[in-house]
């Protein structure tokens, strides 16, 4: 567990993604949480010494951070197109169902899902004051249309999600390219100039960062518009596109699935638009 300004603990060793706790005088308030049931647990009884847990933050429905909500027993807070998406969930779940190159994917069987549909939504904005701490929701659709940071204005620490993903590029099948784009240039503003930037997949973040993640966007951009509506096309994309990462050879299946699946999706939502 890594402890950052203002008593902020993330949590960096569980696979898929980063779990974060904020301290206050009234308890914590968790962001994301562990995919697998044990680490939750573990993560947890981590928390424990630290204070009570008081909410659950979901910054997007992407079943990586989604799932292993039903673990805790807390309200839990999205926003309101992530309550709809999870609502409409079976609950059931199984992960190589439709594989899309997360780690959820290897779960065979997971039960339960329903109680990890949030229990509170907002539309654009939403404040906690939990004890002496003042917690902002912003909506920032761009991953998926209820992505949404937590944004602590005392600390200058921003949770953004998958809004920027350093290691590995992202899951681009529910994206709106061009909200994604708005939001990563509100990051570069005198804004975010101190703020911390933290990734809901690799951690704290550098400014360049956010660049690149533009840069990797634009080229997404760019080279759907070149292509037509045949499928095989947005996997030729994405072996292009992952030449950009230094990826691990363990893991180069599994990230390209998550490239091809996500690309054929905004493919087929792009082309769709135009007809």
């Amino acid at each position: 567990m890594r402890k950052l300004r203002s008593g902020v603990l993330l949590a960096t060793k569980y696979q898929g993604v980063i779990a974060g706790a904020v301290p206050s005088s009234r308890g914590l308030l968790l962001v994301d949480c562990p995919l697998r049931t044990d680490d939750g647990r573990e993560w947890a009884a981590d928390l424990a010494s630290h204070g009570r847990s008081r909410y659950l933050a979901l910054l997007d429905h992407h079943p990586d951070r989604a799932l292993g909500a039903r673990v805790f027993e807390l309200p839990i807070v999205a926003h309101e197109a992530t309550l709809q998406t999870m609502r409409s969930w079976p609950d059931a779940f199984k992960g190589n169902a439709r594989p899309i190159g997360a780690e959820a994917d290897r779960l065979k069987r997971v039960t339960g899902v329903s109680k990890a549909v949030p229990d509170l939504s907002f539309s654009t904005e939403l404040t906690l004051h939990l004890g002496d701490r003042e917690v902002l929701f912003w909506h920032r659709p761009g991953p998926t249309a209820g992505s949404m940071w937590v944004i602590l204005p005392e600390a200058e620490i921003a949770f953004l999600g998958d809004t920027v993903t350093v290691s590995e590029p992202p899951y681009v099948g529910e994206a709106d390219l061009e909200s994604w784009l708005e939001s990563l240039d509100e990051l570069r503003s005198k804004a975010f100039s101190s703020f911390l930037l933290i990734s809901g997949r690799d951690g704290i973040v550098e400014r360049e960062a956010v660049t690149e993640m533009a840069r990797f966007l634009r080229k997404v951009q760019l080279r759907l518009k070149r292509l037509g509506s045949k499928p095989e096309s947005a996997a030729r994309v994405a072996k292009g596109l992952i030449r950009s990462y230094r990826i691990p050879s363990t893991r180069r299946d599994q990230v390209l699935l998550r490239l091809q699946s996500g690309l054929r999706g905004l493919q087929a939502r792009l082309h769709a638009s135009r007809a």
